[in-house]
């Protein structure tokens, strides 16, 4: 039963279990009033926006003369990424250097995605595997450090390896598949944390960790969002923002174009974030993230509030092999099924609880939004 207090938005689905949200007179949340007030008058994507594009790729592809490659993309398997590719090289003509990370938690219909991918464009793809038992025991010291936010292992590793792959062969620029359309409304922190704050990671690794991390790749928020990005000049391209992008014909022209294959939901190319969002997070914590998933593409015009309702009365998991799913986990990690039920029963904690550089955050995203790089102030 909902509590009494419990309240939703009357624009989006945005609800309390975000215990950070706050709503105005109309019932309309803060994630709605920032995009409306914030993100929707600075968000471009018309004739102007365009021509900034076409600068950019221009300039990518003049200091890409004479190299193998010039740029690099980070495939995951999902959605935004295989789009982000597939404009890369059909509509810019752009000669990405693919890079995979393979963290150990690769779905079936991830490598069947990624594979069709590359093999369509002619293109050869980078892999980097994490050393397994390194990347094991990091996730098994997040579990047992109680916190929400246990995808930081996997997540970290993808971000930090790519940027660290940029740095190694001086690819200037990293085509990226984040975008406003389907990613404006934020994950509440509570639930899911900075994945590059070093001071927490450490903590925790410390505190819980067994063995010592020798490979595993490290890259601190100011290593990649500074020193990379105005010391050595690596930029991030989010060309996805600079055009009207609907997740919807996207999937339809990856299908019939690669013959790649949708995904129940956002960001379960990994079997361990399919795990984690599906089920851990929601039954544990009681928040489930197809809210924000949903929310963001409410308020970009790509889906109904009513449609959203009807589907988030069902979980996100299949309750009919969310056993096989938990046992999969267990034994992927080298753990019981009974130890993995403890960590869920196991006090909850958050990222306040360990140390965290918090402040840093919020100061560089005050800084990013005062220059216009970044577009909410929403977090």
């Amino acid at each position: 039963m909902l509590s009494s207090l419990y309240k939703i938005c009357t624009n989006c689905v945005m609800d309390t279990s975000d215990s950070r949200i706050s709503f105005d007179e109309n019932g309309v949340c803060d994630h709605c009033n920032d995009f409306t007030n914030n993100v929707k008058p600075n968000w471009n994507v018309g004739i102007k926006s365009k021509e900034e594009l076409a600068k950019i790729i221009a300039k990518i592809k003049k200091e890409g003369i004479g190299k193998d490659f010039d740029c690099i993309l980070g495939l995951s398997g999902g959605v935004d990424s295989s789009y982000m590719l597939h404009l890369a090289v059909k509509e810019f003509g752009l000669r990405p250097l693919v890079f995979h990370v393979d963290g150990g938690w690769n779905s079936e219909l991830a490598v069947h995605n990624i594979q069709m991918m590359v093999d369509k464009l002619g293109l050869d793809l980078y892999t980097e595997v994490i050393n397994w038992e390194e990347m094991k025991d990091f996730q098994l010291a997040f579990f047992k450090s109680g916190v929400p936010h246990i995808d930081i292992p996997q997540d970290h590793a993808f971000v930090a390896t790519l940027y660290n792959f940029a740095y190694k062969y001086n690819i200037k620029y990293i085509l990226n598949g984040g975008n406003i359309s389907t990613e404006c409304v934020r994950n509440p922190m509570e639930f899911l944390y900075y994945g590059t704050d070093m001071a927490q990671i450490h903590d925790i690794q410390e505190k819980f960790g067994l063995i010592k991390m020798e490979t595993y790749p490290f890259s601190s928020v100011l290593r990649h969002k500074f020193f990379l990005r105005y010391i050595k000049g690596v930029k991030v391209v989010k060309a996805l923002n600079y055009m009207p992008y609907i997740k919807s014909e996207a999937l339809r022209l990856l299908e019939k174009e690669y013959g790649w294959k949708p995904y129940p939901q956002k960001h379960f190319e990994s079997r361990f974030t399919k795990f984690y969002e599906g089920y851990w997070l929601p039954e544990r914590f009681g928040f489930d993230t197809r809210r924000v998933q949903f929310s963001s593409l409410i308020l970009t015009g790509q889906m109904q509030r009513e449609d959203a309702i009807e589907i988030l009365k069902k979980p996100a998991y299949n309750s009919e092999t969310i056993e096989e799913d938990f046992n999969y986990i267990a034994t992927k990690l080298g753990i019981t099924k009974s130890e993995l039920q403890t960590y869920f029963n196991s006090p909850k904690k958050f990222y306040w609880d360990y140390k965290n550089q918090e402040w840093l955050f919020n100061l560089g995203a005050k800084f990013l939004w005062f220059l216009g790089i970044e577009k909410s102030i929403k977090r």
